[in-house]
């Protein structure tokens, strides 16, 4: 596996090394020890799936507190998302920034979110599918998140009027 910084402090895009022949590939998408030796600690306690039937629909931007703040590895295993990391770790060097990545199934691509970064993404195609691999179980008294279109954090989405829950359009602004 290939980790290349997501420029989020802790967070990384993690591309799968294919070993390919006459059949197709084989590839790793998680090892321990591989996350462990560049400081991840993603011990799996949950995993979870997020299907999205209309290109445009919006989940997020959704993260855990203490006591049961969650790392996420995140895939997308079917059509493509524009995938949004948005630091809200008091402290941190890049508090209240965020980067926006493409995960699609043909591009393979993972992110490691770390603990206290909120997560979200946009569908980019109809009949889109997340896969989730959490080191929490949901906690809904942890739950927390921030507004996709707070002017606080200025995130930019690639699709206008977006499909939103209302629980993700009720968040309330930081300011």
């Amino acid at each position: 596996m290939r980790f290349i910084s997501a420029g989020i402090a802790g967070a990384y895009i993690i591309e799968p090394e294919e070993i390919e022949d006459e059949r197709g590939f084989f590839a790793r998408t998680y090892c321990s020890e591989e996350f462990a030796a560049h400081g991840l600690a993603l011990r799996i306690e949950q995993c979870s799936i997020s299907f999205n039937l209309r290109r445009g629909t919006l989940r997020g931007m959704h993260y855990q507190i203490e006591p049961h703040a969650e790392a996420k590895a995140v895939r997308c295993t079917r059509g493509a998302v524009y995938d949004v990391l948005l630091d809200m770790r008091f402290g941190s060097a890049t508090f209240g920034r965020w980067r926006a990545f493409e995960l699609t199934a043909e591009n393979r691509r993972m992110v490691y979110v770390p603990q206290l970064v909120a997560h979200g993404f946009q569908a980019l195609a109809d009949q889109t599918e997340v896969f989730y691999q959490m080191s929490a179980a949901y906690e809904p008294s942890c739950a927390r998140g921030a507004r996709s279109d707070d002017p606080a954090f200025r995130i930019r989405w690639p699709i206008e009027e977006p499909i939103l829950s209302e629980r993700d359009a009720r968040h309330a602004l930081w300011a």
